[in-house]
């Protein structure tokens, strides 16, 4: 590789920016001495993604890392080595910080493709309480995927599974949804 090319990638990895980057998911704990990490995926398809360079937020800034090996479980979570991590302590810095991938790396998806992430900015609607609310997160856990949306200016948790879910309403972007006695009340009790 030239000096031109070679300065130019690095100047690219090291002044990626938040908003160049999508969300993958975070690291959870360090995984046996030699440095490697446990990531657990939020990204729906991890496999879909190419992992050869992760982006680590430090304090608001992007740092790259080059991944040396790493193994995909079946449970949304992952564990990697890195270049530059090889004891417990250097990995131990980065537990509980975000991962990132470049825009450009997104995969692309199929035409008329949904997932359950796409329903954020979708209105929440049960009977007999009506409207809800707007879905203003999705996350996904080892289990389900979990709503987050505002009722009464409390922050409610729905998980998005067979048992709430009544009906996916794509046009008019509503997800008709069947509450458990007592959810709402739960989070309105002071």
């Amino acid at each position: 590789m030239c000096h031109y090319t070679f300065t130019m990638t690095f100047f690219f990895l090291y002044h990626m920016k938040i908003e160049d980057c999508f969300y993958i998911g975070y690291i959870t704990k360090t995984k046996g001495l030699k440095g490697e990490v446990q990531i657990f995926f939020e990204y729906d398809t991890p496999s879909d993604l190419p992992l050869q360079v992760l982006f680590v937020d430090i304090d608001g800034k992007l740092v790259p890392y080059f991944v040396s090996s790493y193994k995909l479980q079946n449970n949304q979570t992952g564990l990697f080595f890195f270049d530059d991590l090889d004891t417990i302590e250097k990995a131990e810095k980065i537990i509980r910080k975000k991962a990132y991938l470049p825009n450009t790396q997104k995969p692309e998806r199929s035409p008329g493709e949904f997932m359950l992430t796409d329903m954020k900015g979708f209105v929440l609607h049960a009977e007999p309480h009506g409207e809800l609310g707007e879905i203003i997160d999705i996350r996904a856990y080892p289990q389900q995927y979990i709503a987050t949306f505002l009722y009464k200016n409390k922050e409610v948790l729905l998980p998005l599974n067979d048992d709430f879910i009544q009906k996916i309403d794509l046009k008019n972007q509503l997800l008709h949804v069947y509450l458990p006695d007592g959810l709402l009340e739960l989070y309105l009790e002071e």
